[in-house]
């Protein structure tokens, strides 16, 4: 007769499976990606709205979709007569995204999908973290190498999307596509950097010497495509984020976003860049209490103490230290994940600005560049907001993965590489490693917009 212990931790397996196909076909049938982007307001500009206009037959697209071939082109002959400017031909609609507009966009299905598979394998991570699970048993009997397999599934397949819309032709900039090439090489020489252990731990809190020199390089390699795929996500985000908090001043409601999603927008920033100060010994030391007796919980040591002396006997200890840690970036992959919509709207949003900007430019304002740019930001919404997601998705399950080795011995699933240095050290660093450059992209970016270096337009 089997124990009750043996009974629970045969059970893993089947919780494990009835969750992940469950969660598959609950979010198939609800489409939950279409209802997460439903009722954003996009934006059509229209070639001419005159209805009496017979040449044009009425209303027409803004531009055409790449690929196609208009074969009545012909040149326009200069006319002699004072041109006159038809305000209703500079006019712009509105109209709320559903479900049919969502599926006509190109990437909906790679956004949905991401998106279903990141929800189940989280899911299944949370799970894993509540249950009982002996090592003795095996990855396989327990259950664990059920999320561990879509933990490490969900991240291939969201970092393969963000290569594949990275080079995305029209999606981003030349020089963009350039300066990211050269973004991830540079980024490539400071982690091989850091993981080489070149740089000291008095600057960074990463002990990587249980590491061999294979999986160091291969880790290196990841830090620089990180920051090369992520320079362009991050840009965007910084110039929703100045717009939805109107930095620009317009103080035009049609631009700017709500109170609510404001401060959520500004809780997401500040929080990120907190995070990713975390690993930087001279803000540990602020934090950490290294002269504790013990003790849990706070600890303020400042009697006959000179200010300089101070850090290392105020704070938490090492172990309620790494639990704030894995707090925060939790907390800011849920902030990432929640301000998705209002980074969507603003990324819609600012092609309305460069309407509203080339409207009132001039008196005879030349409309071709918005009506192309309203045309784009409409096509590509899928895409970008598969880029906004990335992040989110990637720091999620990087911290899933880290907190799984306190349960399964994975010594037995791979000899090639340490077990404790992959799942606990690794995971967790590649997690801040994501939400660091992004901090620093985002907060490089912003602090450009206000020298005035860049501009929305």
């Amino acid at each position: 007769m089997l124990s009750l212990s043996t009974f629970l931790s045969s059970s893993n397996l089947i919780l494990q499976a009835i969750l992940c196909l469950s969660l598959t076909v609950f979010l198939s049938f609800l489409n939950i990606p279409a209802l997460f982007l439903y009722g954003l307001h996009t934006y059509v500009h229209p070639d001419d709205v005159t209805p009496n206009n017979s040449s044009r037959g009425g209303v027409k697209a803004a531009i055409r979709r790449p690929g196609t071939v208009e074969s009545e082109l012909k040149p326009r002959k200069k006319s002699k007569e004072k041109f006159e400017f038809d305000e209703s031909k500079a006019q712009i609609f509105r109209l709320k995204l559903n479900d049919g507009h969502l599926q006509t966009r190109i990437y909906f299905k790679q956004f949905s999908g991401a998106f279903n598979s990141t929800i189940v394998a989280i899911s299944c991570l949370l799970l894993q973290k509540f249950l009982r699970v002996s090592k003795e048993s095996g990855i396989l009997k327990n259950g664990s190498v059920i999320p561990i397999s879509l933990g490490f599934a969900g991240i291939c397949r969201v970092f393969v999307l963000i290569v594949k819309i990275s080079f995305e032709r029209s999606a981003s900039k030349s020089s963009e596509k350039l300066l990211s090439i050269l973004l991830g090489v540079i980024g490539f020489f400071w982690g091989l950097a850091i993981v080489c252990e070149m740089v000291p731990q008095w600057v960074i809190d990463i002990d990587f010497k249980s590491l061999d020199g294979l999986v160091k390089l291969f880790i290196a390699i990841f830090m620089g495509c990180i920051v090369g795929f992520f320079y362009t996500p991050a840009m965007k985000n910084a110039r929703a984020f100045w717009l939805g908090t109107d930095q620009i001043r317009c103080n035009l409601s049609i631009i700017s976003c709500g109170w609510f999603a404001r401060m959520l927008l500004y809780a997401n920033y500040f929080l990120v860049v907190f995070t990713s100060t975390l690993w930087f010994s001279p803000f540990t030391e602020i934090l950490l209490n290294k002269k504790t007796d013990g003790t849990k919980g706070l600890h303020f040591i400042v009697r006959n103490k000179n200010p300089g002396e101070l850090a290392g006997s105020l704070g938490m200890t090492q172990s309620d230290f790494h639990k704030f840690r894995v707090w925060c970036l939790l907390g800011s992959g849920l902030l990432q994940f929640l301000s998705l919509r209002p980074n969507v709207q603003m990324f819609l949003n600012e092609a309305v600005l460069c309407w509203y900007q080339r409207l009132h430019s001039s008196k005879v304002p030349d409309l071709a560049y918005s009506r192309a740019k309203v045309f784009l930001h409409n096509h590509y919404i899928c895409l970008v907001a598969l880029q906004f997601f990335a992040p989110a998705a990637m720091i999620l399950l990087f911290l899933g993965l880290s907190q799984i080795d306190d349960y399964v011995d994975f010594e037995r699933l791979s000899g090639l590489v340490p077990s404790s240095a992959l799942v606990k050290e690794v995971a967790l660093f590649l997690a801040w490693w994501a939400i660091f450059v992004w901090a620093t992209f985002t907060s490089m970016a912003l602090a450009l917009y206000r020298r005035g270096v860049l501009y929305v337009s």
